[in-house]
């Protein structure tokens, strides 16, 4: 069934540095991507991780011997880069997954993945959103509008990519381009493509003008993939581009294990269901509970978990129901994971990259134990 829906599998990895060496496990986790046929290998961009650091603790989490902190993330471009000179096998697509346009200057990101396809011989993907807070208020950077932010990004990229080398003018409130010059060359042509991370309305219809993709990741269900694809399809029609184009791709968390037994204990595990605190209030809300942190929360975007003191970051993941944790990742094992993307697949999702977040469970050893079944997810996957 594969070869008629074509359908395409990523895998993550959250460049945390590790023990012995700081790319010990982005290695295993690539050389894993290359042996089950994946077709891409992303990287995330994120300055620090969007869990609680206060619960990454022996107690909570077995990786923490391992990776001594959460917070320790790479910077993804200089990975990629890394990775691209081993990824002479593999040819596997690479991504970042996403780069957000608060922290990096559009020129900076639009030379980023130019540079990264040149020396992948056309294998670069440039997954973008407007970020989130906890990777740019802390920083100096100003908040208030990232979506308006993110549209004249998009439009400084595309303005730069398409100026043939030539001098660029372009007025923007953010990014205004005065004789700014752009010449480094496509790859035979053809620039990254550009996978958008969209969520609300404003973020689809953008998707939809500027993407190649749409990219979102969790917390949402299969049946508001389908009603959010329509909205980007229809704003890329608006644009004058071909709707149809438009590649329906997903990011989404896995939690899996031998055993059912081990999954549902992996996904009690504190750590784990810190995952859900970025879901919105309105996810919380179909499980008939309230956010931890509020009426009208956000999600990912908003969340700032790193001055979440232990006390408080238990009693908000206490507050987390087991259905809701259920419906945000994929869960179980490799048969129960493969039922469950089904039902994306059926709502239009063609392309899954899919992180493996088992290994944030209590026990360090079920944990890597879980490698063996994700691996097996990926395999399978492909053949959706």
């Amino acid at each position: 069934m594969g070869s008629k829906t074509g359908f395409r599998v990523g895998v993550a990895d959250p460049i945390i540095a590790a023990r012995p060496a700081a790319d010990t496990f982005t290695r295993a986790s690539y050389l894993g991507a290359v042996a089950n046929r994946a077709d891409s290998f992303w990287v995330p961009d994120h300055l620090n991780q969007l869990f609680p650091r206060s619960l990454w603790k022996p107690e909570y989490c077995g990786s923490t011997r391992v990776v001594p902190t959460l917070d320790a993330t790479m910077e993804p471009w200089t990975m990629l880069g890394h990775i691209a000179a081993r990824n002479r096998v593999g040819r596997m697509r690479l991504g970042v997954g996403v780069t957000d346009t608060g922290r990096r200057n559009p020129a900076v990101t639009a030379q980023a993945a130019a540079t990264l396809h040149l020396l992948t011989r056309g294998r670069a993907i440039l997954g973008i959103g407007p970020g989130e807070r906890e990777g740019n208020e802390p920083y100096g950077v100003d908040w208030s509008r990232p979506v308006a932010r993110f549209e004249e990004a998009m439009a400084t990229i595309r303005a730069l990519w398409d100026s043939g080398g030539e001098l660029v003018n372009r007025d923007s409130p953010y990014f205004p381009l005065r004789n700014a010059l752009f010449a480094l060359p496509p790859y035979k042509g053809r620039w990254p493509e550009i996978w958008v991370a969209a969520h609300g309305p404003r973020m689809l219809r953008a998707a939809g003008r500027y993407g190649d993709a749409y990219f979102p990741g969790f917390a949402h269900r299969p049946k508001d993939f389908a009603q959010r694809l329509e909205v980007v399809r229809t704003a890329a029609s608006d644009a004058g581009r071909d709707p149809i184009a438009i590649l329906p791709a997903l990011m989404i968390f896995v939690v899996t294990g031998r055993s059912r037994d081990d999954v549902d204990a992996a996904l009690e595990s504190e750590m784990v269901k810190s995952v859900a605190l970025n879901a919105s209030d309105e996810v919380f809300g179909r499980h008939g509970a309230e956010h931890p942190l509020g009426p009208g929360f956000a999600g990912a975007q908003d969340i700032l978990p790193h001055d979440m003191d232990e006390e408080t970051a238990l009693s908000h993941v206490a507050a987390v129901p087991p259905s809701l944790m259920r419906e945000i990742v994929l869960n179980g094992t490799p048969d129960e994971v493969i039922e469950q993307a089904a039902l994306w697949r059926d709502c239009g999702v063609r392309y899954m990259v899919v992180v493996n977040i088992s290994v944030m469970q209590r026990n360090l050893r079920k944990g890597l134990a879980s490698i063996q079944p994700f691996n097996q997810i990926v395999r399978r996957l492909k053949k959706l």
